[in-house]
């Protein structure tokens, strides 16, 4: 690089007020702006950011793949807001923000497959144990919600846990053990393969916002493998943040830490219809939000997800926009209040 070049460049930023403010729509997209770092170089960090760009394993829309590049693009907004490096108040909250406190970085996408579910679950097994044994806080962005499966077995072995719980905010139970269709490895049965798991057991998962259809008998299912289970029907009636401290109590008791998985299909599809199979009759966004700010102050929880958000089905972008809140607001609540 000419230096002279080099030189100006730098001169013109420092003499220049504003030329440190990153536009939202400006630079590199990684989540909340944050710096981009190896898998490997994450020790001392609070959190950081995988992608997930696969839907091989969906059995209705596509489109997922295209999830964790439009959450990182929406994430810049709070970016530039905060400064990223500034302090602001959460007027949901009253309470006051330091984002410079969350040191947070992005370590870009795993490698996927495509053709082979296989090898697409090592990588994401692989690159999550990679991040969660240097203690930072894995936080995937999805793709089908078929990959928590080897993202939760990854965050087990990163932490070394002899059991991990499981909070699912979803509208489907992902539970089937196989699909005449789809085989054994689909989205659907995501919740199955984890708790067949050495790291977990249907005891220790519970589940929000179920609703729909589900396969008969499956309250009596429920009850016969110890699932602890909370209906659209439940939240409505108890709440939506007492079913969330409930849930994070159940699957806590017992194990060594706490895996959040939020499939954005939980979320109404007025509200968010960019995901493969929207349900109707789910959360509001101000549920949704609360979901995060409850989970984001119980130390338990030590890795996160956000899935299934398929930008293509929303054209206003507000799927992606509330996707990528949902983890700010989590991330806030954990490391920069």
């Amino acid at each position: 690089m000419d230096e002279r070049t080099e030189t100006r460049a730098e001169t013109f930023r420092e003499r220049t007020t504003g030329a440190s403010v990153e536009l939202p729509y400006a630079g590199i997209d990684t989540f909340l702006k944050s710096s981009l770092r190896s898998p490997s170089d994450v020790a001392g960090v609070d959190a950081a950011v995988l992608g997930v760009p696969y839907d091989g394993a969906v059995s209705n829309r596509p489109g997922t793949r295209y999830g964790p590049g439009a959450i990182r693009e929406a994430s810049a907004w709070w970016a530039y807001l905060s400064g990223y490096k500034g302090g602001l108040t959460n007027m949901r909250t009253g309470r006051e923000v330091d984002f410079g406190a969350l040191d947070l970085v992005d370590c870009g996408d795993v490698p996927v497959f495509p053709m082979d579910h296989e090898t697409t679950a090592e990588s994401v097994t692989a690159h999550v144990a990679t991040v969660a044994a240097q203690g930072a806080m894995p936080v995937l962005l999805g793709g089908d919600h078929y990959c928590t499966f080897p993202s939760v077995r990854g965050f087990a072995e990163g932490v070394d846990a002899d059991s991990v719980g499981v909070v699912q905010i979803d509208a489907h139970t992902d539970t089937a053990a196989e699909s005449p269709v789809f085989g054994e490895h689909f989205h659907g049965s995501s919740t199955h393969h984890i708790a067949d798991t050495e790291f977990c057991d249907y005891e220790h998962v519970a589940q929000v916002g179920i609703r729909g259809y589900e396969s008969p008998a499956f309250f009596e299912f429920a009850d016969e493998t110890g699932l602890t289970l909370y209906t659209q029907g439940d939240v409505a009636t108890q709440g939506i943040a007492s079913v969330v401290e409930a849930a994070i109590d159940s699957v806590s008791a017992g194990t060594d830490a706490v895996y959040l998985t939020f499939d954005i299909d939980a979320v109404d599809p007025s509200v968010a219809p960019g995901t493969g199979t929207p349900e109707p009759g789910g959360l509001t966004a101000d549920e949704a939000l609360t979901v995060m700010e409850t989970a984001g102050a119980r130390d338990e929880v030590g890795a996160v997800d956000l899935m299934e958000v398929a930008p293509g089905y929303d054209p206003t972008d507000g799927t992606q926009r509330l996707a990528a809140y949902l983890l700010v607001t989590f991330l806030e609540r954990q490391f920069a209040e």
